[in-house]
């Protein structure tokens, strides 16, 4: 009977139950009492004035104009009269785990030099820079060669041991043998080095669904894609069938797919096996958006990594940075003329990109993204994709205290978001108002 009871208690030890459910272990004692100079309402696009905010056990008890909320009793007041509020950040596609060494092969010297405990320990240093920076929920897809380190850092912050955002994560992410890094390493030792688990066939793929959600996985991620040198370009990697093996293994333990797709047959057959999202698709065509929208699945972007590529590149390289920023532009374009939902996710892979992650909302916003769309991606877009919309993206009574404040006017610039002066996350203050971090 203490065995049954000993293995039951692992197994909901290691469930991947919702992470907000999870916050209970950072709430604070003490309730909030919070004045909004201004407070932006994302659903219907526009700025509140003077309003109050109370948050009780992490969760926002009531809310509307100061006048008829500043009486009422808190354990602490916050006098944010001069700054925007409006709801916490969500990026929908970070790799908290990943720091690749600015070096030819950098991405195989992440995997040979660093050891797991390192990881997670750099992974802790990346989600406390990126709570700084205004994102309180990330669904983190892949722990890239980390294994199920990112299974212990959501948990690790859930239970108040170390500060960052609310965490989803993927674990080890779903690829076809050959299909991700590392690339070019001695054959001999791709079974000892992987970014990802490398399957091939149906039944190894869906075992692998199965491994990673025993290990903890709230979502799954598969790579549809992935460029071949040869070629000079990407090619479909994963079958459809082995791409709708994985979904089915998700979907009947609720959890969503993330796939990885830049090209058009990529991203075609991805949407047909079933999955959720696709990330970045920057090579998506009329037919493949169209299908998307059909289909209800949203658009991951992830710009910054070209952007910042475009910023540092001399040379030919600039050039071909240029014209693929050019061409994301052509298909954000598209995509908003075909009502395709764009979702956050600013795609960390080095130490530098951590932290910087609202660096892919101005990256949008100069694309040709209007700002309004811009802070929904990043809100209630977002809050959707995670299925979280009864908890964050939006400031309502009854959902968690996730907000910040930042100075300047987000809906005339998104660079506002670069200002933040105060962080919330289930109501436990972690950047105050005078922008440190306590």
């Amino acid at each position: 009977m203490r065995g049954a009871a000993r293995l039951l208690l692992c197994v909901v030890a290691s469930s991947s139950a919702s992470a907000v459910a999870q916050d209970a272990g950072v709430v604070p004692p003490v309730s909030v009492l919070v004045r909004a100079g201004k407070l932006l309402d994302v659903k219907a696009g526009r700025l509140l004035n003077d309003q109050g905010i109370l948050v009780t056990d992490g969760r926002i008890a009531a809310l509307g104009p100061w006048e008829g909320l500043r009486g009422r009793p808190a354990g602490r007041a916050l006098d944010l009269s001069s700054q925007v509020v409006l709801p916490g950040l969500i990026d929908a596609h970070t790799h908290l785990l990943a720091n690749v060494p600015d070096a030819p092969n950098g991405y195989t010297l992440m995997l040979v030099t660093a050891d797991p405990a390192y990881r997670v320990l750099e992974g802790a240093a990346h989600a406390r820079v990126t709570l700084a920076a205004g994102v309180t929920t990330v669904r983190d897809v892949e722990s890239e060669g980390s294994g199920y380190a990112d299974v212990a850092l959501r948990n690790a912050i859930a239970a108040g041991l170390v500060e960052g955002p609310r965490m989803l994560v993927a674990t080890r992410g779903i690829a076809a043998v050959g299909g991700y890094l590392p690339m070019g390493i001695n054959p001999q030792l791709t079974e000892v080095l992987a970014g990802a688990q490398m399957v091939s066939g149906v039944e190894d793929a869906r075992r692998a669904a199965r491994e990673q959600i025993r290990g903890g996985a709230d979502l799954l991620k598969v790579y549809a894609d992935w460029p071949d040198l040869r070629l000079g370009r990407s090619r479909p990697t994963l079958t459809l069938d082995e791409i709708r093996a994985v979904v089915d293994e998700a979907h009947k333990g609720g959890r969503k797919v993330a796939a990885h797709a830049v090209t058009p047959a990529g991203i075609t057959n991805a949407v047909n096996a079933g999955v959720d999202s696709i990330e970045h698709g920057h090579e998506a065509d009329e037919a493949a958006l169209k299908l998307m929208a059909s289909r209800n699945v949203p658009l991951v972007p992830t710009i910054l990594p070209i952007q910042t590529w475009a910023e540092h590149a001399t040379g030919e390289w600039k050039d071909r940075a240029t014209a693929k920023l050019e061409a994301i532009r052509k298909v954000l374009a598209s995509a908003r003329r075909l009502k395709v939902r764009l979702v956050f996710g600013s795609d960390p892979a080095e130490r530098d990109a951590h932290g910087r992650n609202v660096e892919e909302l101005v990256a949008m916003a100069r694309l040709g993204v209007p700002p309004l769309e811009v802070l929904r991606a990043a809100t209630v877009e977002a809050a959707a994709l995670l299925d979280l919309s009864s908890e964050i993206g939006t400031l309502e009574v009854g959902k968690q205290a996730d907000l910040i404040a930042v100075e300047g006017n987000p809906l005339e610039d998104v660079a506002s978001l670069r200002k933040v002066r105060l962080v919330m996350r289930a109501g436990k203050v972690y950047r105050e108002p005078g922008g440190s971090m306590p």
